[in-house]
């Protein structure tokens, strides 16, 4: 009989050999911001009680939108994507002011502080160069009819090598094209 690990690596190496449904959770900086999302909850529970109320409330919905507005730019097309991920680097803007405002009013410890503001500089970055990877290929001559295919909805079919992209994928067996679906 398996025990819970073992289970849980099974599951994890089944998704990996087969993908998943939803194409966002392939991307790297998806698991980032969740962890980001794990890591403020868990601090901000140790905020005073009237502090929670609110100020916790919007730290954490700032936070929840990084998640968000990548996962709902992957369900369109490359341009729109490109408008959700730079919403998303919105939302990273503001957790930096919350995480100001948290170090000011010593919610914050010096060492939680730093730790807030490496994590959404690294999510900066990997949202940066996702952004230029999807508009160099925007750029490429995918926007034409000889660039790449489109699908029923709008969406590119072309599958191009993006051996150099620093972005796109947990899982180096995933499909290079990913964001050439965009």
């Amino acid at each position: 009989m398996y025990n819970e690990s073992e289970k849980q690596q099974e599951r994890q190496e089944r998704q990996e050999r087969t993908g998943t449904f939803f194409r966002f959770e392939d991307l790297r900086i998806y698991h980032k911001s969740l962890d980001y999302i794990n890591w403020l909850q868990d601090v901000t529970m140790l905020f005073p009680g009237d502090d929670k109320n609110q100020f916790a409330i919007r730290f954490n919905d700032a936070a929840r939108n990084i998640a968000l507005y990548i996962s709902e730019g992957s369900a369109r097309n490359k341009t729109q994507f490109i408008y959700y991920l730079k919403m998303a680097k919105s939302s990273i803007r503001q957790c930096v002011v919350y995480t100001t405002l948290a170090q000011k009013a010593n919610l914050l410890s010096e060492e939680s502080v730093e730790e807030s503001r490496t994590q959404l500089m690294e999510m900066t970055k990997m949202l940066g160069a996702l952004i230029s990877s999807l508009q160099r290929s925007n750029n490429n001559g995918y926007h034409n009819n000889n660039g790449g295919n489109h699908n029923n909805n709008g969406n590119y079919n072309h599958y191009g090598n993006h051996d150099n992209d620093p972005m796109p994928y947990n899982n180096p067996n995933d499909d290079p094209g990913f964001i050439d679906q965009y």
